[in-house]
């Protein structure tokens, strides 16, 4: 694993030359200005000798125009009165402003703020999220907002292919291939300019890593951005993080050198500020940046504005043979040369019903989780609930009962945050009016990153009893960026009014109708978990209630639910109480025997409860990939 850069001098000789531009060079400075345009390299070259073969020369014309600066009378000084107005007011200086270019940049520059700043604005927690954005390991959904801030510091890493759109508007899907999937080559040398030296160029790397997302925009109620791979794709990168900063610099660490760059600053000035915040540096994405990169965005903004005269930062020189370095206590400086300036991240407050991360062990729970790395043809189903110790889950019908203590509550959250979706039952809604997501702090809408960790609320509903409605506390939870809309789950003769069809899709939810029933006309589970499945759906935990409880906890359903993990309160609710038992049974001969035995059982205290774990799954479902569900499920209005 690569080491962060020294915190010590950042700067050496072989490459601490800065770029120079003499403002009264006349023809010869237009001249520079645009070899230095040509310098600009894309990400099939890289610009190799501009460190080395003209950093003794920058050195030189720096060194000469600091002399003529320094001079009590110059023999010529340049004014703004060349520049367009237009091209003045957006360089910020007054058309009428005779003072010398220099002054007025420097003058321009202290005006914007102390001198002792820092470049980097770094989003929140960048480093992690943009490791998370480069795997993708799992469908992420974020804001608008959160995408704009975080997508240009990993942008680097992609080349879009197409777009396309929905009928409607609302839906605009991106796909982007990994840069490296590009094919190898190297650029054709274009014809040199009389007495202009040929830069030394590489082949670009490529042909090698097949991984593919799609980045879909969804605008509704709210807005959201789902980045996920795209079947086909590779389930990893064939290369890390680090070689993609190396091959090509991130668009949001470079907006740091533009801006900069348009304040009329050196681009070795520039690059000895970044370098005094490696940690900062490194976040984003910068570990490999060099001062041609800077000079590179410097040349775009010097080519349209050849009359300002770069300058160092307030409290930074030129030294010969060192380049730009900060000056010991000039201008209210620290006395510590290049020390990395260490402000105070400021964390958003987390609300008011953040749970925090468990604490104890959680490792007696992974035989029993989801395997992402596994392919099947239904969801991994997981059975939890919390139960007395006469297996009730409630008092009575409709009454909401709590029998989970506090490490069991977390331990609840922690269970939603590795499952795709929760899967409750119409009474189970109607009762609780419930949330359905993942509170933990780290959780999406609890300072993390979109709707990461939170799962897809599936309600079923065959006969559409509930009246969904936008101040019912699953779309409350939606819009607050806290978790995600439900899909209700119906049969064919629950009647469905457009509206709130509409409304429901609005919200980024949506009616899945399945039409298989079972011998008892009930909703098959099966077409239930292969219509889950057919939209992406890779784990199921099944809360409640009773009532679906206990009919998946049915022999006749084991090939289907892979694990039951039960919260055993030390309470008995009575008889009156909502159980949660399969139907009896009887062998062959007649006699009564267990209805359900799970194997490897493991069970662990935790507070006041005990946390039963089990297996129930024994032969694996068919092999056959996932059907596309079309014969047992339908999208209500696709």
């Amino acid at each position: 694993m690569d080491q962060p850069l020294p915190e010590g001098n950042p700067l050496s000789v072989s490459n601490s030359g800065p770029s120079s531009t003499d403002a009264s060079a006349g023809a010869n400075t237009h001249q520079n200005e645009t070899a230095a345009t040509s310098k600009l390299a894309s990400d099939a070259e890289v610009d190799v000798d501009a460190d080395s073969d003209s950093a003794h020369q920058d050195d030189m014309q720096l060194d000469e125009e600091n002399e003529v600066s320094n001079s009590t009378q110059p023999a010529h000084v340049e004014t703004q009165r060349g520049i367009r107005p237009e091209q003045a007011s957006q360089n910020g200086i007054s058309p009428q402003d005779d003072r010398p270019a220099s002054q007025a940049s420097v003058e321009r520059v202290e005006r914007n703020g102390p001198a002792n700043y820092s470049l980097f604005d770094n989003p929140p927690n960048i480093a992690k999220i943009r490791q998370v954005l480069f795997e993708c390991k799992d469908p992420i959904e974020i804001s608008f907002e959160e995408f704009e801030t975080y997508w240009p510091f990993i942008d680097n890493a992609w080349v879009k292919q197409r777009s396309n759109s929905s009928k409607e508007g609302h839906c605009t899907t991106d796909y982007y291939m990994c840069r490296l999937r590009r094919p190898t080559r190297t650029s054709q040398s274009r014809a040199l300019q009389e007495g202009k030296k040929s830069r030394k160029k590489s082949s670009r790397e490529g042909g090698f890593c097949n991984f593919h997302i799609k980045v879909v925009r969804f605008e509704g109620a709210y807005s959201t951005v789902t980045i996920s791979r795209t079947p086909g794709s590779s389930r990893v990168h064939a290369h890390d993080l680090d070689y993609i900063d190396k091959v090509k610099r991130n668009s949001g660490l470079m907006e740091f050198a533009r801006r900069e760059a348009v304040k009329g600053y050196l681009p070795s000035s520039i690059f000895t500020k970044f370098q005094e915040e490696p940690r900062k540096l490194i976040e984003a994405g910068g570990k490999f940046l060099t001062i041609a990169d800077v000079r590179n965005v410097s040349s775009k903004w010097r080519i349209q504005n050849p009359d300002i005269k770069l300058i160092a930062h307030p409290g930074y020189e030129y030294q010969q043979g060192h380049g730009i370095v900060r000056v010991n206590g000039a201008g209210g400086q620290d006395e510590t040369p290049h020390q990395e300036i260490v402000e105070q991240e400021q964390k958003p407050p987390l609300p008011p019903d953040t749970l925090p991360f468990p604490q104890f062990p959680l490792d007696f729970l992974e035989p029993y989780l989801p395997n992402p790395d596994e392919r099947r043809q239904f969801p991994h189903v997981t059975l939890s609930y919390a139960s007395s110790m006469d297996s009730k889950v409630s008092l009575m019908p409709g009454m909401q009962t709590v029998l989970s203590g506090p490490e069991a509550k977390l331990l609840t959250h922690y269970l939603r945050s590795r499952h795709d979706a929760i899967l409750v039952g119409v009474g189970t809604v109607l009762a609780d009016n419930p949330g359905l997501n993942c509170r933990l702090e780290g959780a999406g809408g609890y300072g993390g990153l979109g709707r990461m960790w939170q799962p897809r609320p599936v309600v079923v509903d065959p006969t559409g009893r509930w009246d969904v409605h936008p101040g019912c506390r699953l779309l409350r939870t939606a819009v607050e960026l806290k978790g995600k809309a439900p899909w209700i789950v119906v049969s064919p003769g629950a009647q469905i009014h457009p509206q709130k069809l509409m409304m429901l899709k609005g919200y980024g939810g949506d009616y899945l109708r399945i039409v298989e029933y079972n011998h008892f006309w009930r909703l098959r589970w099966e077409a239930v978990l292969r219509a889950l499945a057919a939209e992406g759906i890779q784990s199921v935990m099944i809360e409640g209630g009773g009532t679906v409880l206990s009919e998946l906890l049915n022999p006749e359903y084991s090939d289907f639910i892979d694990s039951i993990i039960v919260t055993v309160a030390p309470t008995y609710l009575g008889r009156g109480g909502v159980n949660v038992s399969p139907d009896s049974k009887r062998d062959d001969q007649g006699k009564p025997k267990a209805a359900l035995s799970p194997r490897d059982v493991t069970w662990t205290p935790m507070g006041q409860n005990v946390i039963m774990c089990g297996k129930i799954r024994v032969p694996p479902p068919s092999d056959a990939p996932v059907s596309s569900g079309a014969e047992g499920v339908s999208r209500e209005g696709s």
